[in-house]
Formats: structure tokens, sequence, C-alpha cells
């Protein structure tokens, strides 16, 4: 890791804001993005596509270390994310790859083979680091630390929201129930389990909007490294 490119971690479980926080902290930085999430999901859906059990770990990790991948990013809108020549974005957001997501996540071998792939995108000026285990297992040294949390009910919610906004049916219980399933999936898993760094702040957002979520984000960041106000 080179220690003198500053980096911003920001974990957290699914549903609390850390995507849409990233993203506009990048750009309003010119920081590079990690969406170490989207990772975790290339892997699984690649695996999915080659009909391999999500629970073999010694080939969903050599999956993950022989992902082709690329990340085309705008500058004002989210990344195309290529996997093998296909563009994939609207696939890796649906329910089915986030719960495999998850799944492959919880294998030591798989997060191993990821692991130096993600501390990669440490690269001059910045860079804003979205994920489960940013701040206690890529990047400790983080300049700043931010954890999200909400509601499951409030994250099952915007979940709802978002599909319905794309034209598509959902049930909110259900949704609930994968989020909940996921969360204890996510914070019980041997390897790199979801829960705050020692060091880092954490925010509740169930009440906030992402105008506010960015605005104290912006202020920590502002002042962890000692930007200017108009940065």
């Amino acid at each position: 890791m080179n220690a003198r490119v500053p980096v911003i971690t920001v974990d957290g479980p699914s549903g609390v804001g850390k995507g849409t926080l990233c993203q506009w902290l990048a750009n309003r930085l010119g920081f590079h993005l990690l969406d170490s999430g989207a990772l975790y999901r290339l892997t699984a859906l690649a695996a999915l596509r080659r009909n391999l059990a999500l629970e073999d770990e010694i080939q969903v990790a050599a999956v993950a270390a022989g992902l082709e991948v690329e990340f085309q990013a705008g500058i004002e809108e989210s990344p195309r994310i290529v996997l093998e020549g296909e563009e994939v974005g609207a696939e890796l957001r649906s329910e089915t790859c986030g719960n495999a997501a998850s799944r492959v996540a919880a294998l030591p071998a798989v997060r191993a083979a990821l692991l130096q792939r993600q501390r990669d995108f440490r690269q001059p000026p910045g860079l804003i680091a979205d994920g489960r285990d940013m701040g206690t297992v890529v990047f400790p040294d983080a300049d700043l630390k931010l954890f999200l949390t909400a509601s499951a009910e409030e994250r099952a919610r915007r979940r709802h929201n978002q599909l319905s906004e794309q034209g598509l049916n959902a049930n909110l219980k259900n949704l609930a129930d994968e989020i909940a399933e996921r969360d204890a999936r996510d914070r019980q898993r041997a390897a790199a389990p979801l829960r705050p760094a020692a060091d880092a702040e954490t925010l509740d957002t169930t009440r906030l909007s992402i105008t506010e979520v960015c605005d104290w984000a912006l202020m920590r960041t502002r002042q962890s490294l000692g930007l200017p106000k108009n940065c």
C-alpha cells in the first residue's frame, strides 16, 4: 500500500447510502473510487455463469483471481462495469446477485484472492473505498474511516422504492427478510465480518437525507485531510 495516498473508507451493510455517498465524494474530490461490493458481485455472477457451486471455495477463488473486469468511470455518472466484454451493471444490482455475493464473500480464499486487487486501487490523488471491511482489513491505515448504518425496515423500504422506480415488482416483507439474512451472514462470517473499525466514525442514516449524509462526510473528510472549505 502507498501510505502517501489518502484513503477514505466507507463501510456498512446494503441500503445505508454507501454507494451514493462514495460516488458523490469521489466526484467532488476528484479521487478514485473502489466499489468492493461490485468485485464480490462480479465474482458471484461469473461463478453462476460457469454453473459453479457457490460453496466450492477453490473454484470460486480461482474465478475471483482471474476476473476480466473493467470499471469505465464517467465524471457525473456511475461507472460502467464490464465483465468479459459485457456491460453487467443491471445484472449486478439484482437481489439474486447480491445474495450470491454475500455467500461467496464468506469464503476466506475468495477474500484473499481479491485483497491485493482492491489495494491496487490506491492511486493518486486519493481513494474513496466502499465496502464492508475496507477500514478493518483492506485499508487499516486509512486517513478516515466512516461506518454507515440504518434500520432494516428503512433499508428494505429504500430498496423497494428503487425497484419500483425501475418498474420492477418486489415484496417489501421478502426484501426485509433477505436483508436480515444477508446481515446475519455478513456479521457472523469468520473471514472479515461486517463491523466498524475501532477508530471508525458511525452515522445512522435512517432519518437522514442523502444530502445530510454527504454534507457530514465531506465535513469530516475536510477535517481529516486538511482540505479547504471550497473543495
